[in-house]
């Protein structure tokens, strides 16, 4: 496969639909030290789907090799293609190129990368390998750098839509519930809320007890498809910074007697 070729290519196409007033825009928006082309991700995922076409029976090394020369430029667009073929050709990845994904991760600085990393690559990753996966997840947990972290809990996303226990995404964000920045805070309130709509019970139990150290973000992003009665009791605790009372359990309906 020739890297350079395909990359390119695939440059002179998004070049042939840039946009600069859009790149302005993204950029402030972003508030990224990236620069822009200005294209729409529609357009970027569709030069990556011929790339992927072309070459469905890619390699690891080569699928790498790719990745890295197009994240070698600090174009974002070359870096979101990067992201699309990670996620395309997660199941040529294993748990050894763990350290590429922390890597690419760190140099993001921008949730529009991270998101992508995590929520796709690395979800997928976990559910093909969650016993490789896991440890490396609860380490990013407790790491410095809050990208790392965020990380590790958007990570989760996709096992649990799918069915997967909440337990690993509850370890890693337990401790994180009075995290100061704002995308942990949003993070954890983003899984609890795709969690909620399977299983409502669980998450309102799991937050109950948290309300008075859980931040806005996280609160109304995890109340956001519960029953409007169990929400307006979390939210009624968080605005008093108490724990939520446990809930109540149905009154049964009156004997009469009737014989």
């Amino acid at each position: 496969m020739d890297g350079e070729r395909l990359i390119e290519l695939f440059e002179r196409r998004l070049r042939a639909v840039a946009s600069p007033q859009r790149a302005v825009a993204e950029k402030r928006y972003l508030k990224s030290e990236l620069d822009f082309l200005g294209v729409s991700l529609r357009e970027i995922r569709a030069a990556v789907t011929e790339i992927a076409r072309e070459h469905r029976d890619m390699g690891r090394d080569d699928l790498v090799g790719l990745v890295e020369a197009l994240w070698a430029e600090p174009l974002f667009e070359r870096r979101m293609a990067s992201v699309i073929l990670l996620t395309r050709f997660s199941d040529r990845l294993g748990v050894t190129d763990l350290p590429l994904i922390e890597r690419l991760a760190r140099e993001s600085l921008t949730w529009a990368l991270v998101d992508g990393l995590a929520g796709d690559v690395l979800g997928r990753m976990l559910i093909a390998d969650p016993d490789g996966v896991t440890p490396v997840l609860n380490r990013w947990a407790a790491d410095d750098d809050f990208w790392i972290r965020r990380a590790s809990l958007l990570a989760e996303l996709r096992p649990i839509r799918q069915g997967a226990t909440m337990e690993r995404f509850l370890l890693r964000a337990d401790p994180m519930l009075d995290d100061r920045e704002f995308f942990i805070r949003k993070a954890i309130g983003w899984v609890l809320r795709e969690a909620s709509k399977k299983r409502p019970e669980e998450v309102a139990a799991w937050v109950a007890p948290r309300t008075h150290w859980a931040s806005g973000v996280t609160m109304r992003e995890a109340v956001k498809y519960l029953e409007p009665a169990i929400a307006d009791r979390l939210m009624t605790a968080y605005r008093a910074r108490r724990p939520a009372p446990a809930a109540q359990p149905p009154v049964p309906a009156p004997d009469h007697g009737v014989s």
